[in-house]
């Protein structure tokens, strides 16, 4: 009997539902899915140096796959505990800092009254009424606050166990993906399995990398225009730029307030320019070169999966959406039926020419993307 193939509009409506029930499940296993895709990440990351403990130190599998987390611990505590000390000193200066909020909040009265000639008792009535409402809601607000608290507690314990778990049971785990599928799809499967774990393990490295650059050249250029806070100012550059398109936008607001809070309007306008020419060098070289060359995924579903994963799983969907994409990129490269969808998340092929290589030391260099 001839099997005849569903016409387009069926295959269109179960493709849409497919999608539909995904989402509503990743709303609903939110807590679980989250650092649980993460962890799988940073075991990832964290495999090589698992597999030299194994090797070359003869540590148990358990036992190498603890090390690595510990180890892993200690880096974020390190990076935490400097971001905690910058944050002090900045607590240190409060007085400074409201007495340059008061006098900028009469400069702004004075403005306000002469350009809408609202006098000063109302713009007081105005402001103590915002005061009174946002008094009335503050339990709401402190009982959201110690709800986030809570989950993030949760998210990171969860991190951490599903991190060495992945680790110590990566062979059973990869066997069963070999197995799952038919036995002449098993060398497709490897090649997939070995791809993904290539991509992925040299983006978020790249990331890294480019954090450090950012952070270290906000820090420079900062320092060199005699900014109070470069520093502090230079690691929350860095940090929120992990979050594409809208981490630049948020570390800037923030620059700005303790910018002008401590150095005035003429300082503030030296860090926009700053921030505008490091977000521009940052998007055209280092974006491409570190990042750009191991992740292929246009601007445009790039932005889709930010947005997306923002409104399932919130700042740790905004993270998770770019090496998951690329992960279905690769799998959809690799799978005939679903070639079309990967043409739609890369990017436009572009002519063959000889790629540019920027070498930084004998054994690192640096090569312009394909």
């Amino acid at each position: 009997m001839k099997s005849t193939s569903p016409p387009f509009y069926a295959k269109l409506a179960l493709v849409l539902f497919s999608i539909i029930c995904l989402g509503y499940l990743a709303i609903l296993g939110h807590s679980l899915l989250a650092p649980l895709l993460a962890s799988f990440l940073l075991a990832l990351l964290l495999l090589p140096l698992a597999n030299f403990l194994e090797t070359k130190w003869r540590f148990k599998r358990s036992l190498a796959s603890i090390v690595s987390v510990v180890l892993m611990i200690a880096a974020i505590s390190g990076i935490i505990y400097f971001l905690a000390s910058q944050l002090s000193n900045l607590g240190q200066d409060w007085p400074l800092l409201k007495q340059q909020a008061v006098h900028s909040f009469e400069d702004l009265q004075l403005w306000v009254s002469h350009t809408f000639n609202v006098n000063a008792h109302k713009q007081i009535d105005y402001i103590k009424n915002g005061a009174e409402s946002a008094l009335s809601s503050s339990a709401t607000v402190l009982g959201a606050t110690l709800t986030t608290l809570s989950s993030t507690l949760l998210f990171l314990a969860f991190l951490l166990l599903f991190t060495f778990f992945i680790l110590n049971y990566r062979r059973i785990l990869f066997t069963f993906l070999i197995t799952v599928f038919k036995e002449e799809h098993a060398e497709k499967v490897k090649q997939i399995v070995e791809q993904i774990q290539y991509i992925i393990k040299r983006y978020i490295l790249g990331l890294f990398l480019q954090v450090l650059i950012v952070t270290t050249l906000m820090i420079v250029i900062l320092s060199i225009l005699g900014i109070k806070y470069a520093v502090l100012l230079g690691l929350i550059t860095g940090i929120f730029n992990l979050v594409p398109y809208i981490g630049i936008f948020s570390s800037l607001l923030i620059s700005i307030l303790i910018t002008f809070a401590t150095a005035g309007a003429t300082k503030v306008l030296f860090v926009i320019i700053t921030f505008v020419a490091v977000h521009t060098l940052d998007g055209n070289i280092l974006m491409p070169l570190v990042v750009g060359s191991k992740v292929k995924i246009n601007a445009l579903f790039a932005f889709i999966g930010i947005v997306v994963g923002e409104m399932i799983w919130g700042i740790s969907g905004m993270f998770l959406c770019i090496p998951y994409l690329a992960i279905l990129k690769i799998i959809f490269d690799r799978i005939d039926e679903l070639k079309p969808w990967g043409i739609l998340l890369g990017e436009q092929e572009k002519p063959n020419r000889k790629r540019k290589t920027y070498r930084i030391t004998k054994k690192i260099k640096l090569e312009e993307p394909e």
